[in-house]
């Protein structure tokens, strides 16, 4: 098959955003064409970082991903829900890692992005009603949607109980740093957990291909 004219200079552009402090390139015809080739094949996202700058798809992939540490224990029936990591300590995790600079920005997010704190409630013995506090809990992971992502080009997301059951049914979110959204529903925790996984094992990625995925565009 003939090689593809565009791909050396595709390359070379995205070594270009790579090595720039603000993944700058200049603003040229052939630059902008490539550029469009390379945001269309899910290469290059548009910055989080530096405004009307971008990012390669290749310089996230070291990133780490954040979620509740032991989330696994409670689909293994380890802990109660109670006992979960709140999504304020996975969001302080994630703004610790940031540079310094960013970290500012980033806490501009903390309410949208944590919610108001839940607040279990007691449960009494005797013939009283056992109340069941429905699970939502945070994840975030690099990638991109119609928007740019949270500052160091984060996707945040939430894994939660649909209703306020243990039966209940499941679904994961995943926003970019505006309306863009996409989710998928799950019947149970087990296959919810597993879809965030396959979420963190995948990053990054851009919203838009999370269709292959089972995901659905909110």
């Amino acid at each position: 098959m003939p090689q593809d004219p565009n791909a050396q200079f595709d390359q070379s552009v995205m070594e270009m955003i790579e090595h720039s402090p603000i993944g700058a390139v200049p603003h040229t015809t052939s630059y902008v064409e490539s550029l469009k080739r390379l945001y269309d094949a899910h290469q290059v996202y548009s910055s989080a970082d530096h405004k009307g700058g971008h990012v390669t798809a290749r310089s996230l992939s070291g990133q780490p991903s954040f979620m509740a540490g032991n989330i696994d224990a409670l689909a293994a029936g380890s802990i109660e829900s109670g006992a979960l990591e709140p999504n304020s300590a996975v969001f302080d995790r994630y703004v610790a890692w940031l540079p310094q600079a960013s970290r500012a920005k980033a806490e501009a997010f903390r309410l949208k992005v944590t919610g108001k704190p839940v607040h279990h409630r007691k449960h009494h013995s005797g013939d009283a009603p056992v109340h069941h506090d429905p699970v939502h809990s945070l994840f975030l992971v690099a990638g991109a949607g119609p928007h740019h992502g949270l500052p160091g080009n984060y996707l945040y997301g939430s894994v939660f109980e649909v209703g306020g059951s243990p039966s209940s049914g499941w679904a994961v979110h995943l926003h970019d740093c505006d309306d863009g959204a996409s989710f998928f529903q799950a019947p149970d925790m087990r296959t919810a957990l597993s879809k965030v996984h396959e979420l963190i094992d995948t990053a990054p990625f851009h919203l838009s291909e999370l269709e292959d995925f089972g995901f659905k565009a909110i």
